[in-house]
């Protein structure tokens, strides 16, 4: 089949095969993982579009599990294809992403087992073995980096990249145990909206997440929406956080 033609990007976007790197963050096994689980990647480096972060570091990935076999008698190994989904932009959108750079037709996204292979594994170099050994269960560790790829040419509007860009106001909750853990109890209008956490998607509205003391970050984000960013400083205690989110227009 002839390699598919995909037309130049004009204006602000992500291009097809843009580089996306990115670090498991658990351990998978064929022993123990099933066909259709969800695989979190953490976004390892900020991915930029004329100098404005459209992918932010520490950000959320997603891949599914196709298929998993544990290891079989008679010497047959474990079987694990793992399949890379997508990954969440800056503004609370997702983009599909693929494991190999170029897309060579069919629209099949690729095996990532292909693309641990082509990349290599930067903290267990020989995990790649694992893949092919005879008898074994294959095992990636927690902390495998691959490279993923933006599957096709994402046009994005800008302005939704500059919003919250410049620092808001600031929450300061009093201290009652210092040095101690904050439970930040988190809501929105209208509910079930993400949660980020200095860059790490924590869960979604209503959420309770327990802060240690310094300055934190949070960004509520919900498709249809602008985004809605506060620093919040805690030192102990609890605090109550509540966005009430502005429709987009």
């Amino acid at each position: 089949m002839p390699a598919k033609l995909i037309p130049s990007l004009n204006g602000f976007g992500l291009e097809d095969g843009t580089p996306v790197k990115l670090r498991l963050t658990r351990n998978l096994s064929s022993g123990s993982d099933r066909k259709g689980d969800t695989v979190d990647f953490e976004v390892v480096e900020d991915v930029s579009v004329d100098g404005i972060v459209v992918i932010p570091r520490s950000g959320i990935a997603w891949a599914t599990i196709t298929e998993a076999q544990p290891k079989r008698r008679m010497g047959r190994g474990g079987k694990l294809d793992v399949n890379i989904d997508a990954v969440r932009l800056r503004d609370g959108e997702k983009v599909a992403l693929r494991a190999v750079r170029e897309d060579k037709g069919g629209g099949h996204v690729g095996a990532m087992t292909g693309a641990m292979v082509a990349t290599g594994i930067v903290f267990f170099p020989a995990a790649p073995l694992f893949l092919f050994m005879h008898g074994k269960d294959i095992n990636i560790p927690k902390g495998t980096e691959i490279t993923a790829y933006v599957a096709g040419n994402i046009p994005l509007a800008k302005a939704k990249f500059l919003e919250g860009s410049e620092p808001q106001q600031a929450v300061v909750v009093p201290a009652s145990s210092p040095g101690g853990l904050t439970s930040v109890n988190v809501t929105s209008a209208p509910g079930s909206a993400d949660v980020e956490v200095d860059g790490k998607f924590v869960g979604n509205t209503p959420s309770s997440v327990s802060l240690p003391a310094g300055d934190h970050t949070i960004r509520i984000t919900k498709k249809g929406y602008k985004p809605w960013e506060r620093k919040l400083t805690v030192s102990g205690g609890t605090a109550n956080v509540n966005a009430e989110l502005e429709e987009e227009k």
